[in-house]
């Protein structure tokens, strides 16, 4: 068995991020350690190994802000007219699980993915959804982590698409994109062309009505099959949480 990461690094990336959706990491050095524990205990070196002190990192972070799960909370206060599960009362059972990966990396940038590419890509792999699996779409965006395009540019599932999906019974599903829906300019234009709320969010705003999570900031789909593998994905027990980082693993 061979364990594939699909996680992107959890790192300061205030170089490429927009200011609203930065990651902040400090490291903190042995040195630094050293000087914490004088402070706190009047320890001095000669008693440390090396006569160096822990070493620390402090992190301010969006429960968005690398690979997470989000939950039906994110979409909405309510889903299906019952009070949305924040991502500390996601069942378990919901983030293991079959994976099957859906290869849209032909779809062009802005071009929303449908229904009918879910079914034909399904149908190139020859695979029917079953109750339970995770259903992981490529994109191929993930090349563009680390550039601020990251955030701006690619395709994206429609709420059609994603309806289908959660037809044949899947609780979770997945992209290596920043986020599930068209980039958000892209969404945000098109809103205020047509003069219609159909198009911004769209994807998301289906957990309103049905309940599911999705996985955003995957990367590494490339090294997977198209199903036959596992997906291990849980994420952090954020009391209240619209999402939660994950470490998502696959089991090949």
């Amino acid at each position: 068995m061979r364990l594939i990461d699909l996680s992107v690094l959890l790192e300061d990336d205030h170089a490429w991020a927009p200011w609203w959706a930065r990651t902040k990491v400090k490291h903190q050095s042995h040195r630094f350690g050293r000087f914490v524990i004088w402070l706190l205990f009047r320890l001095s070196p000669k008693y440390l190994r090396n006569r160096l002190g822990w070493a620390n990192d402090t992190i301010s972070l969006s429960t968005h802000g690398t690979t997470h799960l989000d939950a039906p909370w994110h979409y909405a206060p309510t889903c299906a007219g019952h009070p949305a599960r924040t991502i500390d009362q996601v069942p378990l059972e919901w983030c293991y699980g079959p994976g099957v990966v859906l290869d849209m990396r032909h779809k062009k940038d802005g071009e929303a993915i449908t229904a009918t590419d879910v079914q034909a890509a399904l149908a190139q792999i020859k695979y029917q959804l079953q109750p339970g699996d995770i259903v992981l779409i490529q994109t191929g965006n993930d090349r563009l982590l680390g550039t601020p395009s990251y955030f701006t540019q690619g395709t994206g599932m429609s709420a059609e698409a994603t309806r289908w999906i959660l037809d044949q019974g899947v609780r979770v599903t997945g992209i290596d994109a920043w986020g599930w829906d068209l980039p958000l300019p892209t969404m945000a234009r098109r809103a205020k062309a047509s003069n219609l709320r159909h198009y911004f969010w769209e994807a998301h705003y289906v957990g309103a009505e049905r309940e599911y999570c999705h996985l955003e900031r995957l990367t590494n789909l490339d090294q997977l099959p198209p199903y036959g593998f596992k997906i291990c994905c849980f994420p952090l027990k954020v009391k209240g949480g619209s999402a939660g980082p994950a470490r998502v693993v696959a089991m090949v």
